[in-house]
């Protein structure tokens, strides 16, 4: 049980122990920066080692007040004898890594029904009952038949919009009775992948204009550390509810789907070689749309990793090697949902802003005909174009 005068004099020690290895190692620092992340994390280790022996202490029964108030034969008559608890578990450090997970495949399934793939099924079995396709027998039609059978027992076309509109935002469907539409999803999770990418861009950079660059404004894992924790609060609260058991239903759903595309007489009847083949071919004949399966599909399986690397404690570490090699793992995966995106309007690069608010995607100069004006408000410029929402936008 830590009283006030050690828990004073713990940190006292700690902070001494830090100057005097700084001092006596000053030449070795300059010359290795990697030796300050070493040493630093092993007195961070020292100091938490102590913390969480001191917060496994059992209490007094009285939780040490009648030695603070005064009272009793515990009462001291010296402040620095009272207790002190260490603190409370960290509030990032509470979220379930399941239901981050779950969101992931939710993204994925919700890239994959902006494709139309659903779309594509449902329009083969209007076509099959119809008997306007040449379809009687084959695995494909036994495929779609039972696929129609089953559709009483699952969720509704209805149920994940639904679902994607209270998760994402997406979409102009009612959410259920009581929710309210996550819009600040997308924003979040674009900014924390930008974030993501300008520190692999920077670190690169820094890396071929100067030796051993370690300047530590040139990739901080910092800003990217904030941002991914903002997503990931964002989405604690949101991720409750029927949505973990509604994306493994929908997840095999899409692979029955599949299997009914797959099949050899229905690939026959439209003349492709594949699944996605017989997708686009259905969406460009009966649909008359623009074909965004490539850029869709990559986005979906992109931002699915990077859901799942942020549903791990990665996020949390704070040792820059460590930090720099789990994040090395989304490092491709973000630039590529970001090129995809911006290909087709769903995100931008906010420029040379390092640190901006989420709602804004571009910084605002305080510079006006090229002089600084100074105690004169910035010129009015037109808002940042937002992403198109409307591309998100599934009808029920």
């Amino acid at each position: 049980m830590a009283t006030e005068k050690d828990y004073q004099s713990l940190y006292d020690r700690i902070a001494a122990l830090r100057e005097t290895v700084a001092s006596r190692l000053s030449a070795d620092l300059i010359a290795n920066p990697q030796l300050a992340d070493a040493i630093t994390k092993q007195i961070d280790d020292m100091l938490q080692g102590v913390v969480d022996a001191d917060s496994k202490t059992t209490p007094p029964p009285d939780k040490g007040l009648a030695a603070l108030a005064g009272i009793g034969p515990e009462a001291t008559q010296v402040f620095s004898q009272t207790r002190i608890p260490p603190g409370v578990e960290p509030y990032d450090e509470t979220i379930t890594s399941e239901r981050i997970i779950a969101v992931g495949d939710l993204y994925y399934l919700f890239q994959h029904e902006k494709i139309g793939v659903f779309r594509v099924v449902q329009k083969l079995q209007d076509l099959f009952r119809a008997g306007t396709v040449r379809l009687s027998g084959g695995a494909g039609a036994f495929s779609l038949y039972q696929f129609d059978r089953r559709e009483v027992l699952r969720y509704t076309m209805r149920d994940r919009i639904a679902a994607y509109r209270r998760l994402f935002g997406y979409g102009s469907g009612s959410g259920p009775v009581g929710s309210r539409p996550n819009t600040e999803f997308h924003k979040l999770f674009a900014h924390f992948i930008h974030q993501v990418t300008l520190f692999w861009r920077d670190k690169r950079i820094s890396d071929v204009i100067r030796e051993r660059a370690y300047d530590p404004s040139f990739g901080s894992i910092a800003i990217v550390r904030r941002a991914g924790l903002d997503l990931r609060n964002n989405l604690k609260w949101l991720s409750f509810g029927h949505l973990n058991v509604m994306r493994v239903e929908v997840m095999q759903l899409l692979e029955e789907a599949f299997k009914i595309l797959d099949a050899d007489d229905v690939k026959r009847l439209f003349g492709a070689d594949n699944a996605w083949d017989v997708v686009e071919e259905v969406l460009i004949r009966y649909f008359n749309e623009r074909l965004v399966t490539s850029p869709r599909q990559r986005m979906g399986v992109t931002g699915r990793e990077i859901l799942r690397w942020l549903a791990q404690p990665h996020i949390l570490q704070t040792t820059r090697s460590q930090f720099e090699t789990l994040l090395l793992e989304i490092a491709e995966q973000a630039e590529e949902w970001l090129t995809s995106a911006q290909a087709m309007g769903l995100a931008d690069r906010p420029g040379d802003a390092r640190v901006l608010p989420w709602t804004q995607s571009t910084p605002v100069t305080p510079r006006a005909n090229g002089r600084d004006t100074v105690g004169v408000a910035a010129p009015r410029r037109a808002p940042a174009r937002s992403p198109r929402m409307n591309e998100f936008e599934l009808s029920v």
